[in-house]
């Protein structure tokens, strides 16, 4: 008996992004924030999979962890809780910022 195939498509934006399809989600058993590994083949076939979570870091930020922790564990009176003066010095840092997650990328962040 033959394995039954199921199809989906999706469209670019001008940012180059997508939504996954439902019976992707599905299928891979993704939510929100979970994150998808690629295998590009030599003849251009492309299989998507689940990501293992143990990947979904950036190399260096295990280790970057990693010494955070010893150092709260080590000095745990450096530990400050954040005050209202400084959310308002990170906000007149920062200020208003807009962001429009559908304009086209310029070139140079193609």
């Amino acid at each position: 008996m033959a394995a039954l195939t199921l199809e989906a498509e999706s469209t670019l934006t001008d940012r180059y992004q997508t939504t996954v399809p439902e019976p992707v989600r599905r299928a891979l058993h993704l939510g929100k924030r979970d994150r998808i590994h690629c295998d590009i083949r030599p003849d251009g076939e492309v299989v998507l999979t689940r990501a293992d979570r143990s990947s979904r870091d950036a190399p260096a930020l295990a280790p970057f962890l990693d010494l955070i922790a010893r150092d709260i564990a080590g000095r745990p009176e450096g530990l400050q809780p954040i005050d209202t003066a400084l959310v308002q010095r990170i906000d007149s840092l920062v200020g208003v910022v807009a962001v429009d997650l559908e304009a086209p990328l310029s070139p140079d962040d193609e």
